[in-house]
């Protein structure tokens, strides 16, 4: 298919008379093209098609049929179906009453387009470009950012689950492949055991019984690896992606002892970050998040939360699972930076802050990073009893540092923590520490005290931090920040942003790029509409309680 652009064009006068008669007080579609315009043009995504071949339907409509599909969380046959049906839909799109609209699987192959060049940004580019040519957009203000967890759309499995539907998925691909060979190699048991989907429910109860059957699926699994890379086997079979994702699981799973086949012990298993948890999404990784364990991926959104304009996603950023939150917050900035949204301040949680932080921030990007920093990590500091290193007293142009007792210390050496940041190691020797009489508030050590410090930016930017984080003016900037819970809840209940609807990264990152694109558009007609924020619901039992244990609303 190819795709020869066309301008934006004007809604037809029939459909405009059809579409103010049957929607008097207008539709979000219909306010949506009247204050915000076509939104998307067709060379916009020219890069998509080839430049010759059979015309390919408008890509930018197909754009708006896409974020108009996540507002409103309709399935490909909905959305197809609204574009053929529905009034306000054709309006939005600039279309006749008699198109005919397209089959829906057409939307399915748009996506894997907008996947392979990793456009999906576009998409909600499109929307937050329209929204400050209206002056809808404030981005020099404040924002906020919070992550989520993302269910990978393959069903979560246990470990027999696992190595059993691994195997059969790797058994289904060989048999499309080479049915033949297959069918000399199999063994007799084969086709009992893995024909059908496995299910737990299925598996013996008692422990032992469940370890015999996993080592059974290890040593049969083993058996067809043997065989695929035999020297006879069709080369064709080795880059199947079932028979590598089978090879991963089983070297990840199991080893053989003595010629046998064996499971490995936990600690002999890979990191998460690693580890596939499902045949059905190679990129999907197990994670833990206090109470919450799940197997796929993590979102982070950002947005403006400013009163006096509608608070719109700027960034979506979508990881595997195991991606830790501190690890983002400078991608996030530097994203927000090449787009040229880049807040004043930028309020995150304890998650997201650290010394390093704090410093490259406010140097790279001119960003105040608001968040909860860590406390003094230290055995004294745990027990709420001595002295910590807040505590001592540092020259940092003469390398010197003075404890409580007044001891003075030269001992200072540049240094690498076990992440690889730079610190300071600085020690004071046994001999002025034994006589000190605050030694037990200090140190049990009979060596001395020993301390790690930060460079001196880091190191004071988190004693600034710390101190702040104690004052009520700090506490009543920072409630703003629950503002984005809200965010993501909307983005759950309207979109289902905790339920990939695709499998594999790319494709969730697209789908998550779609859910920032509908929710701001939600909010911008909101905000024409003059609907005010939901505010923080209070149950009828919290609200009998004493007034400091109330919870406040935070729009």
């Amino acid at each position: 298919m190819s795709m020869q652009p066309s301008g934006p064009s004007e809604v037809p006068a029939e459909t405009v008379r059809v579409a103010r008669a049957a929607f008097p007080k207008g539709s979000l579609a219909i306010r949506v093209r009247d204050e915000l315009g076509p939104l998307f043009g067709d060379e916009e995504f020219a890069d998509l098609f080839p430049a010759r071949g059979k015309p390919a339907w408008s890509p930018g409509r197909l754009a708006l049929v896409l974020v108009l599909q996540f507002v409103e969380g309709l399935t490909d046959r909905q959305a197809a179906e609204a574009v053929r049906a529905r009034i306000d839909f054709k309006y939005a799109l600039g279309l006749d009453l008699d198109d005919p609209g397209f089959d829906f699987s057409v939307l399915s192959e748009f996506r894997d387009r907008l996947v392979e060049v990793e456009a999906g940004r576009r998409v909600l580019d499109g929307i937050l470009a329209a929204a400050r040519e209206r002056e809808l957009l404030k981005t020099t203000g404040r924002a906020r950012t919070d992550s989520t967890h993302v269910q990978s759309a393959a069903r979560q499995l246990c470990w027999l689950e696992l190595i059993s539907e691994t195997l059969r998925a790797a058994l289904n691909e060989i048999a499309r492949v080479t049915p033949d060979w297959l069918r000399d190699v199999a063994e007799p048991d084969w086709f009992r055991h893995y024909a059908t989907r496995a299910e737990d429910s299925r598996f013996p109860k008692s422990r032992a019984k469940r370890d015999e059957m996993g080592l059974r699926i290890g040593a049969d699994g083993t058996r067809l690896l043997e065989a695929v890379f035999s020297p006879g086997a069709p080369d064709e079979l080795r880059t199947l992606g079932q028979v590598q994702t089978l090879r991963q699981v089983w070297v990840q799973h199991f080893h053989q002892v003595e010629g046998e086949v064996r499971r490995r012990d936990p600690k002999d298993r890979p990191p998460g970050a690693t580890r596939l948890v499902t045949p059905y999404d190679s990129e999907a990784r197990g994670s833990v998040k206090r109470d919450t364990m799940w197997d796929g991926y993590k979102v982070h959104l950002t947005e403006t939360c400013e009163p006096d304009a509608p608070n719109l996603i700027t960034n979506v950023a979508t990881t595997v699972a195991t991606v830790p939150d501190i690890a983002m917050t400078d991608t996030v900035h530097a994203q927000l930076a090449r787009d040229g949204r880049l807040p004043g301040e930028h309020l995150v949680d304890a998650g997201y802050v650290d010394a390093h932080l704090l410093v490259h921030a406010r140097r790279e990007y001119g960003i105040t990073l608001t968040g909860p920093a860590a406390g003094v990590v230290s055995h004294q500091a745990t027990a709420n009893n001595g002295f910590t290193a807040d505590d001592f007293s540092i020259d940092w142009e003469r390398e010197e540092v003075t404890c409580p007792g007044q001891k003075t210390t030269r001992r200072w050496n540049l240094d690498r923590s076990q992440e690889g940041a730079p610190v300071i190691r600085v020690r004071f020797n046994g001999s002025q520490c034994r006589p000190c009489p605050v030694r037990e508030q200090c140190t049990t050590s009979s060596l001395g005290r020993r301390l790690t410090l930060r460079p001196r930016e880091e190191h004071e930017a988190l004693r600034r931090a710390r101190a702040d984080q104690d004052t009520d003016t700090w506490k009543d900037r920072y409630k703003t920040r629950a503002g984005v819970e809200g965010t993501v809840s909307q983005g759950v209940q309207r979109c289902g942003l905790r339920r990939s609807r695709y499998r594999g990264l790319a494709k969730t990152s697209l789908q998550h790029q779609l859910t920032g694109a509908a929710v701001n558009l939600a909010r911008i007609d909101a905000h024409l509409t003059g609907t005010p924020r939901a505010r923080t619901r209070t149950s009828h039992f919290a609200a009998l309680g004493p007034t400091e244990t109330k919870l406040s609303g935070a729009e």
